[in-house]
């Protein structure tokens, strides 16, 4: 694993936790974490239970003993260790987004599709046992045609204006603010559940222009190191319609600046025949409306995701007894790991990273101009 903080904490307790719950041909081993400060690797790997540790994500590379590469560093980075990995022969397993851009992330699906090798994109909300059923439900025409998805993914933990600038907030680091750290996550549900994109018109806001300079430490927290202050050069704030392809609308949004929502990810579904709500801050529960049910008891319903009948749910507790955000980790590299005994990219993959990234693009695009993208013709090139 390259790189070892928030996420690189997510994806080691999934991999160490997944043989319990999972049968696999295929078990993980923590062989080596990489990270350029040799004090916190070394620190990070005693803890998380990696058997060692280097500080040039180079030497994971070179070394025998490993046979997937893990990604969770700044996004800059992504697409250098990502290529050389794959021309090595390994598998890999990136954060989102994947890429820079657009261009950059297309040459990463390219060198990992030439060396033959499984790979994925860390979209990790798709697998919530309530999101899995979610698409179940419309995959077997409950909802009928679909009409509407509205999603958000609201934060507040950056409106300090104080907050230092760490390099989320840097362009040429991250890619983008919230729209590619949060509406990433929203554009793949959208498109998992509902369907391809087909154009874009948006619009994106930076309410801080200028903050102390400094350095993220770990939980989304930060370091003020200089008195001088430094440009944030992505947005705060992005809010964007979108048409698709098969006739949907859909409305989204994504703030690091909605006071009081700290991690406001959701969606409503409408259907000519009902509809679905799911909310992460209660990601157990799925709301589910069917317009057949008799009159007078008609409503939105709960449904406690935690049945065996529910996707992943199954292999862990007893009915109602709550799952929570690591086992989306977890289900995730149940799919990793089952790709990589039997040879294939689970989805989402890199050719969903690029598909993600050209509605980033494409929002971009629709800013600057002031007027609607098309996004199919970003990612022809995959046919």
């Amino acid at each position: 694993m390259v790189g070892y903080r928030l996420m690189g904490r997510a994806h080691s307790h999934a991999y160490r936790d997944f043989p319990f719950y999972f049968d696999s041909d295929t078990i993980p081993v923590l062989q080596a974490v990489a990270g350029r400060d040799e004090e916190g690797v070394k620190a990070a790997a005693d803890k998380m239970g990696w058997a060692s540790w280097e500080t040039d994500w180079r030497r994971l590379i070179e070394r025998e003993d490993i046979d997937l590469i893990d990604i969770v560093t700044p996004n800059n980075t992504h697409a250098e260790i990502v290529i050389a990995a794959a021309e090595a022969g390994k598998h890999v397993f990136c954060e989102k987004p994947l890429a820079l851009s657009l261009d950059q992330a297309k040459q990463m699906l390219e060198a990992v599709k030439k060396a033959g090798v499984t790979h994925m994109v860390c979209h990790n909300y798709r697998f919530s046992p309530a999101v899995q059923f979610a698409k179940k439900l419309i995959e077997e025409g409950r909802l009928g045609k679909i009409y509407h998805i509205r999603a958000t993914f609201l934060q507040d933990w950056l409106m300090d204006p104080d907050f230092p600038l760490i390099w989320r907030l840097r362009k040429e680091v991250s890619g983008g603010g919230t729209l590619g750290d949060l509406g990433a996550h929203i554009i793949d549900l959208a498109r998992f559940l509902v369907g391809e994109f087909s154009e874009v018109v948006g619009m994106m806001e930076t309410f801080i222009k200028k903050r102390p300079l400094g350095s993220m430490t770990d939980n989304l927290k930060g370091r003020i190191e200089s008195d001088q202050r430094g440009e944030v050069t992505v947005d705060d704030a992005t809010a964007f319609l979108a048409h698709f392809e098969n006739g949907a609308l859909g409305t989204f949004e994504s703030s690091r600046f909605s006071r009081g929502n700290r991690a406001g990810n959701r969606f409503e579904i409408n259907g000519e025949k009902g509809s679905l709500r799911w909310d992460m801050e209660n990601l157990n529960n799925l709301q589910v409306y069917l317009a057949d049910d008799e009159p007078g008891l008609q409503g939105f319903r709960t449904i406690n995701c935690t049945e065996e009948e529910h996707p992943y749910a199954g292999s862990y507790w007893p009915s109602g007894h709550i799952l929570g955000y690591e086992h989306t980790f977890i289900n995730i590299v149940s799919e990793l790991m089952n790709g990589i005994s039997q040879g294939y990219s689970p989805q989402p993959n890199f050719e969903d990273g690029v598909k993600n990234q050209a509605v980033l693009e494409a929002v971009e695009e629709s800013v600057q101009t002031r007027s609607w993208v098309g996004v199919s013709e970003k990612v022809h090139v995959l046919s």
